[in-house]
């Protein structure tokens, strides 16, 4: 396919149909360097974060780079787009004329990403720039960013799925620890739902809540369904199998859970683990920014389902958008934000990839909420894991599955025509 025909394919299947040909040009493909260094720049990154923290180390490392270099970069901005609309955001600014210089991505797109021709390669850039030590960055972290020998982006948080427990809660509730029946083997999904269902009987609020699914974010749902051993499509992304017997029996257990134990939140219920109202929630362990003090928590592997225990990670790039303005100077800026020892600071919220820094002490140094004991389980669940779910026509699946997996969401639901269902209708959007 070539250039301009990818832009177009690209822009949209994440949205942007109608576009004009200033639009396709300004996603233009390119390695990072083909713009002339012509003094200082101001470059722009977009992130989904909010978070003070954050934007604080983030800043501090931007000013520490242009400190060194002067001439080159005179400000970094870090632009927060919501991350309910960043990615038909960011297209939105893509096709307008507006990209940034940088951007994350997230997993799910960066199929998407890569065979557009959006992002350049900055793999020369990262491995030859001095200290950067590219080779101790994890291969198997790479491989949804690399396409032949380029590299669009550098997957800088890979962070895993992990359940939170309000032990305050439990207590209260006098509902078993987690932490006893992973020691037990007896954690799992069945357990969870029960534990869940106690609390919410005892004390009100809400069980088990899987954070950011809201029924729209379908995809978080994969932190549950690997326990059925049960995926969307198959590996080459070209046959559906929503219709699986192994996914029905995942989301009819999901379901069940929802409307008949109770132990789940229905849908426009709004639950939040980290207000202390709670019992448990499947989440990332960057989310343990929000908590607060005000109750005793723990963390807990992801519960076994009846075929198997299966770990799963988020993860999250960063590229230098081709389209942007300086290039060169945003790919430098990169290997200077995810050189050793910045991805050790970075580490305090994003798990690196970067083999030498995953570890418990790396990580205890930079997490303080966390036990050493605790970090083992987050360690331990990134090994191995499998990424949420990604495909190269990801922004289209994603809105027909979810508008199909509607139905799903009540009670008197058929799980079994549902699935269905929604095969008949991403089934065409798989083959392309």
């Amino acid at each position: 396919m070539n250039p301009q025909i990818r832009r177009r394919h690209f822009l949209s299947m994440v949205g942007i149909g109608a576009l004009g040909t200033t639009a396709l040009a300004a996603c233009s493909d390119g390695d990072a360097g083909d713009e002339p260094a012509d003094g200082p720049v101001d470059l722009r990154m977009t992130v989904w974060t909010a978070s003070e923290d954050h934007l604080a180390l983030f800043q501090e490392i931007a000013d520490a780079y242009i400190a060194d270099h002067p001439d080159e970069v005179s400000s970094v901005t870090f632009e927060t787009i919501p991350f309910e609309d960043y990615t038909t955001n960011l297209t939105t600014q893509l096709a307008g004329g507006n990209a940034p210089d940088l951007a994350w991505i997230f997993e799910s797109n960066a199929p998407e990403f890569v065979s557009s021709g959006a992002l350049v390669d900055v793999r020369e850039t990262l491995s030859g720039t001095e200290g950067y030590d590219f080779e101790d960055v994890g291969e198997s972290a790479l491989e949804l960013w690399e396409d032949g020998d380029a590299l669009y982006a550098y997957p800088f948080s890979n962070s895993p799925f992990v359940m939170f427990v309000n032990t305050d809660r439990l207590a209260a509730a006098s509902q078993p620890n987690p932490a006893e029946l992973v020691a037990s083997d007896g954690w799992t999904y069945d357990a969870a739902r029960d534990i869940s269902a106690a609390s919410v009987a005892a004390l009100g609020g809400a069980g088990l809540v899987v954070r950011d699914f809201d029924y729209m974010n379908w995809t978080n749902l994969a932190s549950v369904w690997g326990g059925w051993d049960a995926e969307p499509w198959s590996a080459d992304g070209t046959t559906c199998e929503f219709d699986s017997p192994e996914m029905v029996a995942a989301l009819e257990w999901f379901q069940d859970a929802v409307f008949v134990k109770n132990a789940i939140p229905g849908p426009g219920t709004s639950a939040d683990f980290f207000a202390g109202d709670t019992t448990m929630t499947i989440t990332q362990i960057s989310r343990a920014s929000s908590l607060d003090g005000s109750f005793n928590w723990d963390i807990v592997p992801l519960p076994a389902g009846p075929t198997q225990q299966e770990n799963i990670v988020g993860q999250a790039g960063v590229g230098v958008l081709a389209a942007g303005a300086n290039t060169q100077a945003a790919a430098n800026f990169l290997a200077f934000f995810t050189n050793p020892e910045n991805s050790a600071s970075l580490s305090l919220y994003f798990p690196p990839p970067r083999e030498s820094l995953l570890n418990p002490q790396t990580l205890a140094a930079g997490n303080p909420l966390f036990s050493e004991a605790q970090l083992d389980i987050v360690v331990d669940s990134i090994s191995g894991a499998t990424t949420k779910p990604s495909h190269a026509n990801f922004a289209q699946v994603d809105t027909t599955a979810r508008g199909a997996l509607d139905a799903m969401w009540s009670a008197d639901a058929d799980v079994a025509a549902v699935a269905a269902d929604v095969c008949e209708a991403i089934q065409p959007l798989l083959e392309g």
